[in-house]
């Protein structure tokens, strides 16, 4: 599995300095444990916020810090989160769940115990997260979402299955980092059910009235 979308760069800037709400921090979790190029952009994030760290209480960065900065992006990546490559050696076990969704999901997808809440859509609803929303999705294939925009932030990784928007196509691994810009309407593939695992940090903005009146019924 090589993903083909990836985490923007804020989000793992906010992700190594512990900023992100805690359910869009799992998603990203989730993302990192399979995707290598993510592993060393948030490597060299974490690299800039030390030596932004030890300019702090300087108002502007100096000529010896910028070259500081460039060297150490230009410096063989290190492995400083050595939790989520642990779990690679797993993720061909089509069955299991990345590590990070563990805590609220459980490890196997056999064993999810999905809610109908829509016509072709399934869901699981993590309880007990702090920050935002955090749930599972099970979209029938062939499937069209309601057109919509973001109150906030939305990060979703395709786990199984895939579905198609105005960003490209999404597959296993591939993560959808979405804020208040963008508008799109996802579509899933035909053959399997998509499966998915999405994190806001406020509610969806459904265009129109039918799928505003069926909103709480999806929970986002």
């Amino acid at each position: 599995m090589k993903p083909n979308h990836h985490l923007d760069d804020a989000t793992l800037l906010s992700y190594s300095a512990g900023a992100l709400p805690s359910a869009l921090a799992v998603v990203a979790s989730a993302h990192l444990e399979r995707c290598a190029q993510c592993r060393e952009n948030l490597n060299a994030a974490d690299r800039i916020g030390g030596v932004l760290m030890q300019q702090q209480r300087v108002d502007a960065p100096t000529e010896d810090a910028r070259a500081a900065m460039l060297a150490l992006l230009d410096a063989e990546p290190v492995p400083e989160h050595p939790a989520q490559p642990a779990d690679i050696v797993e993720q061909n076990d089509p069955d299991r769940l990345p590590g990070a969704l563990h805590p609220w999901f459980g490890n196997s997808l056999r064993a999810l115990r999905w809610k109908r809440v829509a016509p072709g859509v399934q869901r699981i609803r993590a309880s007990g997260i702090d920050g935002g929303t955090l749930m599972l999705l099970r979209i029938a294939p062939g499937s069209k979402l309601p057109l919509h925009s973001h109150g906030g932030n939305e990060l979703t990784m395709i786990l199984d299955g895939a579905y198609d928007d105005m960003l490209g196509h999404f597959g296993p691994g591939d993560v959808a980092d979405l804020d208040g810009e963008t508008n799109h309407q996802p579509v899933t593939s035909p053959g399997v059910p998509c499966i998915c695992v999405a994190a806001t940090d406020a509610p969806l903005k459904f265009s129109g009235w039918v799928a505003r009146t069926l909103q709480p019924l999806f929970g986002f």
